[in-house]
């Protein structure tokens, strides 16, 4: 089974990919782990080589490319990124989405990343806004269309472990033959 881990930056997608992909005995990948080490290779922060990716699209279309192959040739696999239910599109047997008030998210991230809350909120909110941008020039991706997803959790609802809690009883209870049906994935330019 192929799961996707979508949603903005802060909404906990690591956290949850990573408990989910231990609690199944799965694969995790990490297009923000991908990312981060691009951006550290080269000498720029995670928005640095955001702003970066505004003017160089091949930066963007080179990780959503990677994702994209790895979705096509792996199976048992916890796939996490912001785009992953869409760029797994028809090979994902389950895509969950997680979001958060962007203040939580901001404090996450502020922690996490140790530098002040109203830093983190406002790099938090340029970089969701230039992603956005980016995923609907080059893909006609529109970030905020939640209807591909199986799965919409807000993770400031419950702490990691209720997050697991709740998506892995639903991947858990997922079963083929009571599908009626993927929601689609159409409408996107897979041009890389």
């Amino acid at each position: 089974m192929l799961i996707t881990v979508s949603g903005p930056a802060g909404s906990g997608k690591s956290t949850l990919a990573k408990s989910l992909a231990d609690a199944l005995n799965y694969e995790h990948v990490s297009g923000g782990d991908i990312f981060r080490s691009l951006a550290e290779e080269r000498g720029m922060t995670p928005l640095e080589l955001n702003k970066a990716a505004e003017e160089d699209d091949q930066i963007d279309r080179d990780l959503d490319r990677k994702l994209r192959d790895i979705a096509a040739e792996r199976d048992d696999l916890v796939l996490e990124s912001r785009l992953a239910g869409w760029m797994a599109g028809e090979y994902a047997d389950m895509k969950l989405w997680l979001t958060a008030p962007l203040d939580v998210r901001a404090d996450r991230i502020a922690t996490r990343e140790n530098k002040p809350f109203e830093q983190a909120k406002t790099e938090t909110r340029e970089r969701g806004d230039s992603e956005a941008q980016r995923y609907s020039d080059y893909y006609d991706i529109d970030f905020d269309d939640l209807s591909i997803y199986d799965l919409s959790v807000n993770t400031a609802r419950w702490d990691p472990q209720g997050v697991l809690s709740v998506t892995l009883h639903a991947v858990e209870s997922y079963s083929p033959d009571g599908d009626e049906g993927k929601a689609p994935v159409e409408n996107i330019r897979y041009e890389f």
